[in-house]
Parts: structure tokens; sequence; C-alpha cells
């Protein structure tokens, strides 16, 4: 089967798989998981958080981004943008002081207005930062599957500092055997999943 197909399919029933999660078990993941990342040392030692805002049957990350924000961390969360004058999507992640400026945006996903300070990597800044990313489905070997588009991959690309303070997160049933990758594909330096 081309890998193209394999993870269509993978990436449909792991979706189906999350989106059948009762709301007590959504309520419960969320509790666990905050509590994981609060309690976490690359939390605690950051200053900056680049996180993602929930969206549809995704883990629910709220309140770890209100958490941050009351604890005085820089936080940015993404915003998808048109790459220039190209038809391509970028993933730019852009500051918030609060959860209440977040806006629709792409498929509907709550992002920021794209006129606060952007996240500028910098390799320094990057080892007192902590990049809280979804994912679809995971393995055992921490390969991540996204919703196809590569934004993380992308996004991740060259900033190697970053890359190894990056957490994936998501509920257990997004654990799969194998989940098929290839050199283009980034691995989370760690997968958390409850």
């Amino acid at each position: 089967m081309e890998l193209r197909e394999e993870k269509r399919r993978l990436r449909k029933e792991l979706m189906q798989r999350r989106d059948a999660l009762s709301e007590e078990a959504q309520v419960r993941a969320q509790v666990l998981i905050t509590e994981r990342i609060l309690g976490h040392q690359w939390f605690y030692l950051s200053d900056t958080i680049l996180g993602f805002v929930d969206y549809g049957s995704e883990i629910r990350t709220r309140e770890i981004l209100k958490e941050a924000l009351q604890k005085g961390k820089k936080v940015f969360v993404p915003r998808i943008e048109k790459a220039g004058d190209s038809k391509e999507q970028t993933m730019t992640f852009y500051r918030i002081e609060s959860l209440e400026e977040l806006e629709e945006g792409f498929r509907g996903i709550l992002e920021p207005n794209g006129t606060t300070q952007r996240y500028e990597y910098d390799p320094e800044q990057a080892k007192k930062t902590l990049l809280i990313m979804p994912g679809v489905g995971f393995d055992p070997l921490r390969n991540r599957m996204g919703y196809g588009k590569g934004f993380y991959d992308r996004f991740l690309e060259g900033k190697d500092e970053l890359q190894v303070r990056s957490i994936a997160i998501g509920h257990a049933c997004q654990m799969t055997e194998r989940i098929p990758a290839d050199e283009k594909d980034l691995r989370p330096y760690q997968v958390i999943l409850v």
C-alpha cells in the first residue's frame, strides 16, 4: 500500500477512535494532561510556551494555556496563513495575552488575529521554550501523525534546540502499533498520552 494511502486510512481510523470518546473521558483526560504538563520540568523551567488551542475531539489544552499566562510565561499559539503570494499555507505562532482574543480561523480553529508579536526562533532562547503539539496518532517510537498538511514538520525543520523541547500530547486511544513515516516526518522529543 502506498504511504499516503496507508496514512489516510490510519488517520481516519484514529480520528474515529478519538471522536468516540465520551465527555467524561474528555474531561478526565484534560485534568490528567494539565497535571502532567504543569508538573513537567520543561514547563517549570520555560519562560516561553508554544502551545495549541484544542479543536474538536483533540485533548483539551485551554487550562494549560491559562495557567501559563497566569504564571507570566510568554504564550504563543499557531495561526495558519498564506505563505507570501503562493497558495501554500504556513503555520506561524503569535503571542496571546488571553484566550478571549482568539478568533475562528483555519477550519474553524481558534487562532490569534496575527497582529501581535510573532515567535522568532532563537537557539539560545529555545532552551527556555516548551513546544506542546497535537497529533492524530502516535506509535511507541514517538512517530507522530498529524492532519496531513505537514505544518509542524515544516515549522520544526532546522530548529534542533526547539525539537528537543517538544512534547506531543493526546488521548491514550491515539496510540497505534506503527505510524508510517518518512524522513520528512519529524518526531517530538516526548509523547504524553493519557
